[in-house]
Parts: C-alpha cells; sequence; structure tokens
C-alpha cells in the first residue's frame, strides 16, 4: 500500500505463457536477464529484468492454473509490455540481441529527438517495446518515482 507523500519500490511480475520452456528462458538470457534459480523449475522460470521487474516464463499448463481463460493465439496481441532503457545504445543491444535469438523486429523505430524506441515480439509472440527518453529535454519527469499526490 502507498500512502499520501511515500514512494515504494513496487515490483512487478510480467507471467507469459510460453510453449518451449528451454527456448524461452534460452532468449530471456541472450537479451541480458539473468534465471533466478529460486523461481525456477521445469514449469516456471524467473526472469530478472531489474530489482523490480521480472519476467515469468509458464509453461502453457503451469499458465492454466492462474486462470479459466483461453492462452492467446501467438498471431493475436494480449498486451504491449514497455520498459524503459537507460540510453538508445540499451535500446539497439537488447533489440538487436531479440532478433538474432528468435525474436522478430514488428514495428520501425520511433525516433522523435526526445523519446526513441524499437519493439519486438519475442518466439512466443509477446510483444515488448524498449524505450528512451531524454529526461533534460523532458524536464526530468518522465521515468522517475514520485509521490502518492504529486
Amino acid at each position: 500500500m502507498v500512502t499520501k507523500g511515500t514512494t515504494v519500490d513496487q515490483m512487478v511480475f510480467i507471467n507469459l505463457p510460453v510453449a518451449d520452456l528451454d527456448r524461452a528462458v534460452a532468449f530471456y538470457e541472450a537479451l541480458g536477464y539473468a534465471t533466478n534459480p529460486e523461481f525456477t523449475d521445469e514449469t516456471a522460470a524467473c526472469m530478472i529484468v531489474s530489482d523490480t521487474v521480472y519476467v515469468m516464463l509458464l509453461t502453457h499448463a503451469k499458465f492454466q492454473e492462474f486462470t479459466d481463460k483461453a492462452i492467446a493465439d501467438p498471431g493475436t496481441i494480449e498486451v504491449i509490455n514497455s520498459l524503459s532503457a537507460a540510453s538508445k545504445d540499451e535500446v539497439h543491444r537488447i533489440v538487436d540481441a531479440a532478433v538474432m535469438n528468435g525474436g522478430d523486429e514488428d514495428r520501425p523505430e520511433v525516433d522523435l529527438g526526445v523519446m526513441y524506441q524499437r519493439s519486438f515480439t519475442d518466439p512466443d509472440g509477446h510483444r515488448w517495446e524498449y524505450v528512451w527518453m531524454d529526461q533534460q529535454a523532458m524536464g526530468g519527469a518522465a521515468g522517475q518515482g514520485g509521490t502518492a499526490d504529486e
């Protein structure tokens, strides 16, 4: 719970169904993410994106334990996962690694000067966007934590 006037580092867990767990783990490791062995077994793998963001790769059977709804067809869009990057170079490194390891850069880059983004889909069809923003040009507010009353 966040109370007015305080900040909390909220953790984010992005749960994704995957057809081939080993392939998915190899893909995300190629992007530079580490596997957390404490939350990894033959049905799931926890990939560490940052101190507060984790991707849970779940076999279809494991994913279905959390929902009664059907898993989205990989050819459709379910959600767009957008993450910030520290620089344009980091955007390029991650998206280029994704493409070299089975991902598909599905849209052209967007360069607005103060914001730059590229996107890809992973081998299971999950959409990712990596965005860099020029904090100085944007007044330092974008992507910064704040208080509940700001």
